[in-house]
């Protein structure tokens, strides 16, 4: 699932292409504005993305379940 996070006084989003569900996603992203914690998301590669979740504007969730196109190998 691909996620962009709009972050406040910065004018690109972050762009986290994640397994997690739109669930998972959405119950860390609460809990991370609600308690002025991090928000961290783990895309498909292992890699760790970690926002502030009081400089949070708003989170963007695509298809859980996107196709994917070209070729597998």
């Amino acid at each position: 699932m691909e996620i962009k996070i709009g972050i406040q006084y910065v004018n690109r989003e972050v762009t986290v292409e994640t397994d997690e569900s739109a669930a998972d996603v959405e119950k860390a992203f609460g809990e991370a504005v609600s308690g002025g914690s991090v928000l961290t998301l783990t895309d498909n590669r292992g890699r760790k993305v970690m926002v502030p979740g009081d400089k949070i504007a708003y989170i963007e969730l695509g298809e859980e379940n996107a196709r994917r196109v070209g070729f597998g190998i």
